[in-house]
């Protein structure tokens, strides 16, 4: 919905970028682990991830009328994949590198998944679910479910544990949006 508000208005107005980056960064770490790992699903899920978050990111630049703070972040981005790309591949041994990649991927995702609850004070104190996407909140729930489901499947702890908070996160914001419905919404 996001990418639709931007080709409709040609404007990046009321869209956050740090989400577009975050995710992108997120999508990066989960296809290195995949690679490192063998595992097909999580390579695919994330190397197509990682390419529709790179199409976000290039469409708010587009459209962004204040270029360099934007490209400043991506390059920041590019120069942490690089680096964490050089410590997991030069510092660490083979043998502990599934694990350490494992456990930053794990650490970064529950901090994404997290970080929407930094606008829970704004909503109950404006008592209103306007800054929160609700389709968000749905693809979030399916895609932290599906993916915890699917660790609990390969007994894999660095895929199941990082995907709970989603669920309970995307609860909460479900929660706020019956609690507070969209016709209580004031405008600001």
């Amino acid at each position: 919905s996001d990418m639709r508000q931007m080709l409709a208005t040609k404007s990046v107005e009321n869209i956050q970028f740090l989400p577009f980056l975050t995710t992108d960064a997120n999508n990066l770490s989960w296809l290195g682990y995949g690679c490192l790992k063998g595992d097909g699903t999580v390579i695919t899920v994330n190397a197509i991830g990682a390419a529709l978050q790179t199409l976000y990111i290039l469409m708010y630049l587009y459209y962004s009328p204040a270029k360099r703070p934007v490209l400043l972040q991506v390059l920041l981005l590019l120069a942490v994949v690089v680096t964490g790309y050089g410590y997991f591949t030069v510092l660490v041994d083979a043998g502990t590198r599934l694990t350490h990649l494992g456990l930053f991927c794990s650490v970064f995702t529950i901090s994404m998944y997290l970080s929407p609850l930094a606008d829970l004070a704004k909503v109950v104190r404006s008592k209103s679910t306007r800054c929160l996407s609700f389709p968000l909140t749905v693809t979030t729930l399916v895609a932290s479910s599906s993916w915890t489901l699917y660790g609990l499947q390969l007994h894999d702890l660095y895929i199941t544990v990082p995907n709970v908070p989603g669920i309970i996160t995307s609860l909460v914001r479900f929660w706020l949006f019956q609690w507070y419905r969209p016709e209580q919404d004031k405008p600001y």
